[in-house]
């Protein structure tokens, strides 16, 4: 069924706004898989928080005109599936990456991140880095790593302390 020029304007706008806020983007071409496995995809997308979408090539380059993504027009060929990450970098890397194991008809064609056009071979090291929460951990974990190596030091003093008089008083009771 073909769609209505307001409804093409519709997508559009909709791809244009997900494209302005999304942090990194996937490209893959969805061209054998059955239906029940891009609905499966689907249901795994909205549970990770990436935004999937099949669209025309030409709805598609006209959304991302003036958006980071815009570096994807040309790589726009073929039967494609968006996806955008929408919480972190490296959701919808992660998604696809994980799909694509499952489903053999799933073949990334493109990455996008922070305006760079990157080939498929980059989804492993973009699927790899790390969620908010996990980089907000190892920031929080380097920052107080000094202050508790810190306080340890400062606490060995008096325990070095107590441990030469206990060591004393032992020995002079044995003596």
């Amino acid at each position: 069924m073909a769609l209505t020029f307001d409804r093409k304007k519709l997508v559009v706008a909709e791809v244009a706004e997900v494209a302005s806020k999304a942090y990194s983007a996937v490209g893959v071409e969805y061209r054998g898989l059955t239906v029940s496995q891009v609905t499966e995809l689907r249901v795994k997308a909205r549970e990770q928080g990436v935004y999937l979408r099949v669209v025309k090539n030409t709805l598609a380059k006209r959304a991302l005109e003036g958006t980071e993504y815009e570096c994807m027009t040309e790589a726009l060929r073929g039967p494609l599936i968006l996806a955008f990450s929408m919480d972190d970098l490296g959701s919808a890397a992660r998604l696809m990456k994980d799909a694509a194991k499952e489903m053999e008809a799933l073949d990334v064609q493109f990455v996008s991140l922070g305006g760079e056009l990157l080939p498929a071979s980059a989804l492993d090291r973009v699927a790899s880095l790390p969620t908010r929460e996990e980089a907000l951990a190892q920031l929080m974990a380097t920052m107080q790593a000094p202050v508790t190596k810190l306080a340890r030091t400062f606490n060995e003093v008096p325990g070095k302390l107590v441990r030469t008089v206990a060591a004393v008083r032992d020995q002079k009771q044995a003596a």
